[in-house]
């Protein structure tokens, strides 16, 4: 998430305003608006090895999964629009089980996310893993699996709910691992995952001697 586009603060209809007549995509945090990055080459292919991925496995279930187009409300604007507490936000990938709930007759803006999936850059990372988790995890209840994917080097985190706000984490950090997700039954294989990836190589020059 990069610094705000503009200073005022906005509700969550204002935003949607605003977004669904914008060329780029912008997230939504308390009343401010953030323009979003571009993606790196790596963020991309990883992007559209999972969509292949978990989308073949989902093939004939009632689950699917929607691209980092469809937006995921969380907070306090779900209860009222002219709230500016919340966060409006484009995960890379969602899946979706059972019918889809959404915000308004729109039909573009998520309530019930089932699994959301992030791919980490450097400049989102930290709140990636901080301030959107814990909305999600407070705001989201139909949320089961966070998961969120380094580009840097082959490595999966794994956040499942129990209950409530308990939840486990798990992590494959190699390309022969695998990552299991029971809640959609489907199965992250690190090697598809990064596929025709190539990751930065490792300064091992010695330090100069002082």
């Amino acid at each position: 998430m990069s610094l705000p586009k503009t200073e005022p603060l906005y509700t969550i209809e204002e935003y949607l305003a605003i977004e669904r007549q914008s060329e780029e995509r912008h997230e939504y945090l308390d009343g401010l608006i953030y323009a979003m990055a571009g993606e790196s080459p790596a963020h991309g292919d990883i992007c559209v090895n999972l969509i292949h991925e978990i989308s073949t496995q989902l093939r004939g279930t009632p689950c699917r999964v929607w691209t980092k187009d469809a937006k995921v409300l969380s907070g306090s604007t779900i209860r009222s629009s002219r709230s500016m507490k919340g966060m409006s936000s484009y995960p890379d990938l969602v899946v979706v089980c059972g019918e889809p709930k959404f915000f308004d007759q729109r039909r573009d803006v998520l309530l019930n996310p089932q699994v959301i999936i992030a791919v980490l850059s450097p400049s989102t990372e930290l709140f990636d893993r901080g301030g959107k988790f814990r909305r999600y995890l407070r705001y989201n209840p139909t949320l089961t699996d966070y998961v969120l994917v380094s580009q840097l080097l082959p490595a999966i985190d794994h956040y499942r709910r129990l209950s409530g706000d308990e939840w486990v984490y798990t992590t494959a950090d190699n390309l022969e691992g695998n990552l299991s997700l029971s809640s959609i039954d489907c199965v992250l294989r690190l090697s598809e995952v990064y596929d025709r990836v190539t990751f930065p190589e490792e300064d091992n020059e010695p330090e100069d001697e002082q």
